[in-house]
């Protein structure tokens, strides 16, 4: 698989909410970092972030450009979170079922066929304003 490919495979996962399929596309020692937040390494640790965020929110992504390198071994993606506010999030507004739509990005690092990093990034205080309303 192309590194694009390899980006598409993910995101479409995730799309489906098939956590075995994306997990399966990451290294066991992948590094996360997180908007806004730390680095966490290792896939253990991405798959308990993403239970805490699939109990949190609902999200599909849509308007996907994914970007790669021709080495194979960097891509970056732009696309939209359209997504549902389920329960709240450790300091973070109530969650009372908002919606919200914003634009938002990825870098990768990928290794045998596998994303070894992902670095997200979305506007914070757009998505607060949203969800605060």
């Amino acid at each position: 698989m192309s590194a694009s490919d390899i980006i598409r495979a993910y995101y479409d996962a995730f799309n489906a909410q098939d956590m075995d399929a994306f997990l399966s596309l990451l290294t066991d020692d992948v590094v996360h970092d997180i908007n806004q937040g730390e680095r966490q390494e290792g896939k253990a640790a991405f798959a308990t972030f993403m239970e805490h965020m699939n109990r949190c929110y609902k999200e599909t992504l849509t308007d996907m450009v994914i970007m790669a390198s021709e080495t194979g071994i960097r891509a970056a993606a732009e696309f939209i979170v359209n997504g549902q506010y389920l329960a709240t999030d450790e300091g973070l507004p109530e969650a009372k079922g908002q919606t919200y739509k914003l634009p938002a990005g990825a870098f990768f690092e990928l290794r045998d066929g596998k994303v070894s990093r992902v670095t997200n990034y979305y506007n914070l205080n757009d998505w607060i304003a949203q969800v605060a309303k």
